[in-house]
Formats: structure tokens, C-alpha cells, sequence
């Protein structure tokens, strides 16, 4: 299956009917919060799955997805893929391992989360969005507008464009246009160390 950029393939509180494996692209997977503000989760990329929460007992999807570029998917079917975790009992263990992966980083997270301050965590983003798609050219590889950064750092708009502007002064980043560079990893690092940074891997 193919995705244009921009194009949403999983529609929050729609029926789940199996999930999808990212063979090529970006995609962020977010959630409508209570007063109706979008939250972005996380972000994945090339060999991460989308959905995986509302297979089992999930009868709906509780998040959205959304192709950041041109991405290609594989669905597998719930009947397809119980078939499969049925038939190859080490698909089964590695499933459960990565659910208790993510269990694990879920938690962690939002213990990390309600001990940062915003700058802080508008920092620990761009460093999950480093370690997640890397570099091109000094820039980090995707394009995100400073709401998206907002809606991963649980902020809003207006404190990410003024805490890009206090990290800009403080050389800790560079900017042109969307597009947002680390100057020193190992500095801004420092600058949450007392924190375990980037979580959500």
C-alpha cells in the first residue's frame, strides 16, 4: 500500500481490522485529546508497526496516522496476522517482547514527562526526532512545522517558536525555514541529563 504525503491511513475511532508494518517512509501516529487538540504519540519510521494497540480486544482504533512523505505499508488482516502468531510460536515471543517494549517506554515516558519543564521538553524532542530519522545535511531529516513539534512536546506553538529562539541564541540549534539543525548533540544532551531523554525510541 502506498501513502502520499500527507495522506491519513488510519482514522481514529474507526474498526480495527489489522495493523501495518512501515516498509518505507515517515509517519506520525497521534490521538484527539480531551478538548479536542490533536496529540502526536510518537513518530516511526522504515521496520516499525502502526496500530499494533488496537489489535486483541480493541474494537477501535485510538489513534490516527498520517504519511509525513511518500510511504509504502504492508497490511496484514487480524485474521491474517492470528494466523500467523498461531503458526510460528518465535513471530508469537517476538511480539510479546516488543509489546513489553512498549509497555515499558510508555511508563517510563510519562513519569519522564511530568518532571520536565516545557524547554525541557521541547529539547527532549528534538532529540528524539534526531535519534529517530537522523541528519541530512545538517538538518533533521523531516520536515515538521513548529505545531507538530508542540503537539509531541505536549506545548503549544507559541513556546516552541520562543524556546527555538532561546536555543538558537544559546547555539544549541540552527533554523531555516521549517527545516531545524542540532549543533552539538552531547550539548543539548546535557541540558536534560538529569532526565532520561528521547524514550520513546
Amino acid at each position: 500500500m502506498r501513502c502520499k504525503k500527507g495522506q491519513q491511513f488510519i482514522i481514529e475511532g474507526a474498526p480495527v481490522n489489522g495493523l501495518f508494518f512501515v516498509l518505507k517512509g515517515k509517519v506520525k501516529v497521534f490521538r484527539t485529546g480531551i478538548i479536542g487538540r490533536e496529540q502526536i504519540v510518537r513518530f516511526a519510521t522504515a521496520g516499525e508497526i502502526i496500530g499494533h494497540r488496537g489489535f486483541g480486544t480493541e474494537e477501535y482504533y485510538s489513534i490516527g496516522a498520517i504519511a509525513l512523505e511518500e510511504t509504502v505499508l504492508c497490511y496484514f488482516s487480524k485474521n491474517d496476522l492470528q494466523d500467523i502468531l498461531q503458526a510460528n510460536p518465535k513471530f508469537a515471543y517476538d511480539m510479546m517482547l516488543f509489546y513489553a517494549n512498549e509497555l515499558n517506554r510508555s511508563e517510563s515516558k510519562v513519569k519522564s514527562i511530568s518532571q520536565m519543564t516545557v524547554r525541557e521538553r521541547v529539547i527532549d524532542t528534538l532529540l528524539y526526532i534526531n535519534k529517530k530519522f537522523g541528519s541530512n545535511k545538517g538538518f533533521l531529516d523531516v520536515p515538521l512545522s513548529r505545531r507538530e513539534y508542540a503537539e509531541y512536546a505536549g506545548t503549544t506553538e507559541e513556546q516552541v517558536i520562543r524556546i527555538f529562539s532561546a536555543l538558537k541564541k544559546e547555539n544549541f540549534i540552527i533554523s531555516k525555514g521549517k527545516k531545524i539543525g542540532i549543533n552539538d548533540i552531547q550539548l543539548l544532551k546535557n541540558e536534560i541529563s538529569e532526565h532520561n531523554f528521547y524514550l520513546d525510541s
